[in-house]
């Protein structure tokens, strides 16, 4: 038995130590017999393996969510356009590569029958037989004469002639058609070019988020910055609390989000984002973390997600970068290092201070707890000061009534000695 609670104190010990909830940590379990690892409590063994802690949000933005049995795959091909945006450069370029060849080679298919069909396979040789399409001898010269007519280069070699009334109609309908293809492909691929993604490469988050004191009030923070000289024009940041919850009611919502308040009744949720700034979410009574301390941080379950959007200067289009801070990266009692210096004639931003951090003195409870000590601290100072008003009060009455009693007396001496003048 008493060996049996020293392992349970070593295990919990071991449990306690471990810090890094985002990577998988291989724990040593001791050796022991089968009756003692029966005998050990149940909490103990899932408390050995560290649940790890599942990211909404990576730290590069993507989202780590994956949507499985999706019956109605249809509307993907109702939407062709962004369905194909949307795939990976590989699959696009497959797609563009094929879309082109088939077209290519349904339209050569059909320009070969048209000539097979008319015999002029057969008077090849024959100067007077007026074939469909001059010099067009087999399959292979049917398809170099698709190829010409669908992106019109003209090499003039080959030509259609008035005698074929269905090549005429043919060749209209490759046209019509092969502008349009021309128009989607083309347009699909600018697009992918031109996607903003690669704008929101620029954009940076400080690996944490930090909790410490400013103007007087505990703040979560955490900093943006934007390493290109092009602007993020109408920047807005936004956070969100990915937590999952349990109502009054019993019913249990998962990565339920709640939003984080930083700066949207002031306006300090619009950026102007030219150096690095310091976002700030003042922890108040509306806020998630009102009543979380330093000790219970670490013990918390959630995740803050943090949205950056605006217009990029050079394009117009609209760019969001986002990213995810989880309890083990808000560090409790720290601030961040300045990176803005001025230079001569210029300000210089330096980046390889843009995440680091230094402790600054914090208090360990939470923003509750502050204000009620707070509020505490205040009521004596109200009654002392309401109790120095009523003596002060007191005082000028009692003085009050003296002058009155005095000036009663003077009189009353006044009248006696008119009297005696008079006798």
């Amino acid at each position: 038995q008493a060996k049996i609670t020293d392992v349970e104190s070593n295990v919990l010990e071991g449990d306690s130590m471990d810090q890094d909830v985002e990577s998988p940590v291989a724990i040593h379990q001791p050796k022991l017999p089968k009756q003692a690892r029966d005998d050990l409590p149940r909490h103990i063994s899932r408390d050995r393996t560290k649940r790890k802690i599942q990211r909404y949000v990576r730290k590069d933005g993507k989202c780590n969510v994956h949507h499985g049995n999706v019956r109605e795959t249809y509307r993907y091909l109702t939407d062709i356009f962004t369905t194909l945006v949307d795939l990976k450069w590989r699959f696009n370029l497959l797609i563009f590569v094929m879309v082109y060849t088939v077209t290519w080679l349904f339209f050569g298919m059909i320009w070969w029958l048209i000539a097979y069909i008319r015999g002029d396979m057969d008077h090849i040789e024959d100067p007077s037989w007026t074939p469909c399409v001059t010099n067009l001898n087999g399959f292979v010269s049917a398809f170099l004469f698709s190829i010409e007519t669908e992106t019109t280069i003209g090499y003039g070699y080959r030509v259609i002639t008035d005698k074929c009334p269905e090549g005429i109609i043919l060749l209209l309908i490759q046209s019509v058609l092969g502008s349009i293809v021309n128009a989607f492909m083309v347009g699909c691929m600018f697009v992918k070019i031109s996607q903003p993604k690669k704008r929101a490469e620029t954009l940076v988050f400080s690996t944490h988020a930090v909790i410490s004191m400013r103007d007087g009030k505990l703040c979560l923070m955490f900093r943006v910055g934007d390493l290109r000289n092009s602007h993020i024009v109408e920047a807005s940041i936004r956070a969100k609390l990915i937590k999952s919850k349990q109502t009054s009611e019993g019913e249990f919502i998962p990565l339920n989000q709640t939003d984080i308040n930083v700066g949207y009744y002031t306006g300090d949720d619009r950026l102007f984002l030219v150096s690095p700034l310091i976002i700030s979410h003042e922890i108040n009574q509306q806020s998630p973390f009102w009543e979380i301390s330093k000790a219970q941080l670490p013990k918390e379950e959630l995740e803050i997600v943090v949205i950056l959007e605006g217009m990029v200067e050079a394009t117009g289009m609209t760019c969001q970068a986002r990213s995810s801070y989880i309890t083990s990266e808000i560090l409790w009692g720290y601030r961040f290092t300045p990176v803005l210096t001025l230079e001569d004639g210029f300000y210089e931003v330096d980046y390889n201070s843009f995440h680091e951090t230094y402790e600054t003195s914090t208090p360990s409870l939470s923003a509750k707890e502050l204000a009620e000590l707070a509020s505490r601290a205040e009521l004596p100072l109200s009654w002392s000061v309401s109790s120095k008003l009523n003596q002060h009060a007191e005082l000028e009455t009692e003085e009050e009534e003296k002058n009155l009693e005095e000036q009663t007396e003077r009189n009353g001496d006044v009248a006696n000695l008119e009297n005696e003048s008079k006798v």
